[in-house]
């Protein structure tokens, strides 16, 4: 059964090795971009810009287990980096490229197919955004998330209020499923009062998305207005679920909350 956060691949990249478990000490010395946090060690591509103290994080959505979504999301982060000269990480989350699985699997597994509400691995994502911003020193957290990656960026401004302070999200779902309303299933619904109201919201909708349907962003825009938050709401005409993160205008509508 197809869920809003789960997207079965006809092609796929698949990474060269399988995820597994990687010890802090291995993680350091990892070849490439890695980041032990959160119990993880997580591999990421940063593309550097001109701007200081500020930094952009690329969280993608639930795709296949094992699955390189650096090789897809390494061109989106230049993208970005070229449309606001901010520094740009696309992040790999767990059981994805070479990051590990000590603690967590990927968000689509055997077993389970939506680990975006769950308590741990949104307390895993908090870490590991609070460290990168502490790897780069910066005062300012952008995040992009689709899919998935949307959903838990949007939990976490209430859940960690300014942590981050502009959030871009692109065909998220952003209510608890009813079937899955336990102390351990998030979700923005849960912290809606204790977001910041100095964060910005940019939401990001395609009109031909069959997973995260145009009605679940636009049910979000509005509790966000009714609770006073700063929120921009974009339509993306004829856009389906896949890459509507990277559709034209979702770039012109991301650099302009960036800026």
């Amino acid at each position: 059964m197809k869920t809003i956060l789960f997207f079965s691949l006809l092609f796929c990249f698949t990474s060269l090795s399988y995820a597994k478990k990687i010890s802090a000490e291995a993680c350091a010395i990892q070849k490439g971009q890695f980041i032990f946090a959160g119990g993880e060690c997580i591999q990421y591509v940063e593309i550097e810009g001109e701007k200081k103290e500020t930094i952009t994080i690329i969280v993608h959505g639930t795709w296949k287990e094992h699955t390189d979504t650096l090789s897809r999301y390494t061109p989106f982060a230049e993208t970005i980096n070229m449309a606001t000269d901010i520094t740009t990480i696309a992040i790999a989350l767990p059981g994805y490229s070479h990051s590990s699985t000590n603690h967590l699997q990927a968000l689509s597994h055997k077993g389970s197919e939506n680990l975006a509400e769950s308590k741990a691995y949104l307390s895993f994502l908090a870490e590991l955004i609070t460290a990168l911003k502490k790897t780069y020193r910066a005062k300012t957290v952008n995040y992009i998330g689709h899919s998935a990656g949307a959903m838990m960026g949007a939990t976490l401004t209430g859940m960690k209020p300014s942590l981050i302070n502009r959030i871009a999200l692109a065909g998220g779902r952003y209510t608890t499923h009813p079937s899955n309303k336990t102390k351990d299933r998030l979700s923005i619904n849960t912290y809606i009062e204790r977001v910041d109201k100095k964060t910005k919201y940019l939401l990001i909708y395609g009109t031909e998305d069959k997973i995260s349907k145009p009605q679940a962003t636009k049910d979000f825009y509005t509790l966000a207005k009714k609770h006073g938050l700063d929120v921009t709401l974009v339509e993306v005409k004829g856009a389906a679920h896949l890459d509507l993160d990277m559709t034209d205008t979702s770039i012109e509508a991301i650099e302009a909350i960036l800026e």
